[in-house]
């Protein structure tokens, strides 16, 4: 009896990591998550090895329950600042490892088997390719809508890198100078806007200008989450509701921009934010139609992740290295 080809996808955020191991057909065999950080608070170079050391074991420990039946073809790694072409993960702003890591050289050495690596959003770009609503699209943008704004541009049939294998950040395109201070050292970074960490300082300006009742005056600034504004505005409070439509607009604005360089055929967005529905999809339109050149106005769509469950981040790294082994990139060991 022939086995079941799967290959390994890792998603490492800051907080958790998630691994799963998928088929062909984007079927997730099994799955589970760890810890990013330690449990002692140690040094960058200790902190790496540690996160290594527990990642073998949960790694090891989950496929060998699927290990009689499968066989695995290769690494894909979802990361924060990773650097495709080099393999590296590189001054990771919410990790504590070593300013330039060659992390996938280091699994590809401990598996014998092809690892790739690149940012969550390329990632959950090729996933979309793969398994959701972009297949068969040559030309299309992913939008991961989280703690932050990520991007991945797929562009005339393949990934956009850039020169260094860090193009299309599109989080870190400037919305208004001298605006929202930013984690990457900037000011007015759209991601200061239009992500969880924005609608959240969003939410707090329309609280102090306005004095509508609203659920949300009784949450602490650190203890406000995307979540809650998101369930706020789905159950009709004013304040989340404009927080959204503000929201909308920015990113409309800027998608418009992204169009007259790129021109997707759709714009995918992804992530939590997505969850209040119309409440952030029709201001997003409007606005990107609004501010849209003449010449492009109707052409783009902008849809909803058609990856879902809770392994699409998986699903992105996994299908990352499924699809660098079809483009025989890589060979399998």
């Amino acid at each position: 009896m022939s086995k079941t080809e799967v290959t390994l996808g890792i998603d490492i955020g800051g907080t958790n990591t998630k691994i799963g191991f998928v088929d062909r057909a984007g079927n997730c065999l099994v799955a589970t998550s760890m810890p990013t950080v330690a449990p002692v608070e140690v040094g960058p170079a200790e902190e790496l090895s540690l996160f290594l050391e527990r990642l073998y074991q949960t790694i090891e420990k989950t496929y060998a329950s699927i290990a009689d039946t499968t066989e695995l073809k290769g690494i894909g790694m979802g990361v924060p600042n990773g650097n495709y072409y080099k393999g590296t993960v590189e001054k990771p702003t919410n990790l504590n490892w070593e300013q330039y890591v060659p992390l996938a050289r280091i699994l590809q050495e401990k598996y014998g088997i092809p690892a790739v690596l690149t940012n969550d959003a390329k990632a959950a770009a090729l996933g979309e390719l793969k398994y959701g609503v972009a297949k068969g699209m040559k030309n299309f943008l992913v939008v991961t809508l989280g703690t932050g704004l990520g991007s991945g541009f797929y562009v005339n049939g393949d990934i956009m890198y850039g020169a260094d294998g860090f193009a299309g950040e599109l989080g870190h395109v400037t919305v208004k100078v001298n605006g929202r201070m930013c984690g990457c050292g900037k000011k007015g970074c759209l991601e200061t806007y239009v992500s969880a960490t924005g609608i959240r300082r969003t939410v707090y300006k329309l609280l102090a200008d306005h004095t509508e009742d609203s659920p949300l005056r009784k949450v602490s600034f650190d203890d406000l989450t995307g979540e809650m504004i998101t369930e706020a505005a789905l159950k009709g409070d004013k304040i989340a509701i404009e927080a959204f439509e503000y929201t909308g607009r920015i990113l409309g604005l800027k998608l418009a921009d992204v169009v007259a360089i790129a021109m997707p055929e759709a714009i995918i967005l992804f992530g939590g934010l997505t969850r209040a529905g119309d409440y952030l999809f029709e201001p997003t339109r409007k606005y990107m139609e609004q501010y849209i050149m003449g010449l492009y106005k109707g052409k783009v769509k902008i849809l909803g992740s058609g990856l879902v469950g809770a392994n699409t981040a998986v699903l992105g790294a996994s299908a990352l290295i499924w699809n660098e082994l079809d483009k025989r990139q890589l060979q399998p060991a």
